[in-house]
């Protein structure tokens, strides 16, 4: 049989709805994490669209770079880097 000293131990031990209510306030909500995984989405089409953008960037960089040495070597000129 419990004593009241039993039962007043118990009590100390678990959290009453309270305490549980107030612990799961601050906690994310799905309105949160919605929030969030939107922008990390946005911030991943940004740098998706950057790096297409610099890979395009580079190929136009080589192919200027190509047409220097040509024009180089057509007028005799030694390019230095």
């Amino acid at each position: 049989m419990l004593t009241q000293e039993d039962i007043q131990k118990l009590m100390e031990a678990f959290a009453t709805k309270d305490e549980i209510k107030e612990l799961i306030t601050p906690l994310t909500t799905k309105e949160d994490f919605s929030d969030l995984q939107t922008a990390v989405d946005s911030y991943a089409k940004k740098a998706d669209t950057y790096f297409q953008e610099m890979v395009m960037m580079n190929q136009k960089l080589n192919r200027h770079e190509k047409w220097f040495h040509m024009i180089a070597d057509k007028l005799d000129i030694k390019l230095e880097y």
